[in-house]
């Protein structure tokens, strides 16, 4: 996934309100940028630390910038939470993801139920959900998620269970958006009913795979699946 703008270089002065960054521009100039991440960003805040906005045109937009990503431990780490479904989209498309290629169709914001999947895709064999999460959560080796307490996450386990119950593939993809940890788990401590219903899933026949990201101001790239712990 390639940036379709130069992205923009400043330095993080801090996150507040969930949804909103202090920025100081490599010029001085202070700037309000947009956070996609609705997590606490836990192990990737770091007031000082090096960013990259991309510049926002939108009129209707009361911000300026979106918050692309962080650099923490000289490497950067992708926070924007919409990219992982658009770089989900074109690998498999492209069949870039172990597991998870042949497929003819392959479609986005996909009801089934009353849950929205991100990502629909189809051959003459089968029909696949996919739902896709963004993983920014390091501790020591491990990529944890989620890093807050999420009822929505465990609702999409739930159905991914009954779309594997109605004869279809149900698929869980984390996208592991930094490249300093080396296992994927479940974050126990901070959410025990969201591992215990991933458990569950697993045992239902849910599939789960995780992918690593390497993250650059120009590109953002699939580069090789994590094992994962349960």
């Amino acid at each position: 996934m390639k940036f379709e703008e130069n992205l923009v270089h400043g330095k993080l002065i801090q996150r507040y309100k969930r949804f909103l960054a202090d920025v100081q521009l490599d010029d001085g100039t202070v700037v309000v940028a947009h956070c996609t991440n609705s997590g606490t960003m836990k192990s990737c805040i770091e007031s000082g630390a090096e960013v990259y906005l991309t510049p926002v045109t939108d009129p209707k937009r009361k911000t300026r910038f979106t918050w692309e990503m962080i650099q923490i431990n000289n490497a950067w780490v992708g926070i924007n939470t919409g990219n992982p479904n658009k770089l989900a989209f074109e690998a498999i498309l492209t069949n870039q993801i172990p597991g998870l290629e042949g497929y003819t169709t392959v479609k986005r914001e996909v009801k089934f139920g009353d849950s929205r999947f991100d990502i629909y895709a189809e051959n003459q064999h089968e029909k696949c959900f996919v739902e896709v999460k963004n993983v920014t959560l390091k501790e020591g080796k491990y990529a944890l998620f989620p890093d807050a307490v999420t009822t929505r996450g465990q609702k999409h386990l739930k159905t991914l269970i009954n779309v594997k119950k109605n004869g279809m593939r149900a698929v869980m993809l984390y996208i592991v958006q930094r490249s300093d940890v080396e296992i994927f788990a479940p974050a126990t401590a901070i959410d025990p009913n969201y591992a215990e219903t991933l458990k569950k899933a697993l045992e239902n026949g849910v599939e789960v795979i995780v992918m690593q990201a390497k993250v650059t101001p120009q590109e953002i790239t699939l580069f090789k699946e994590l094992p994962a712990e349960f």
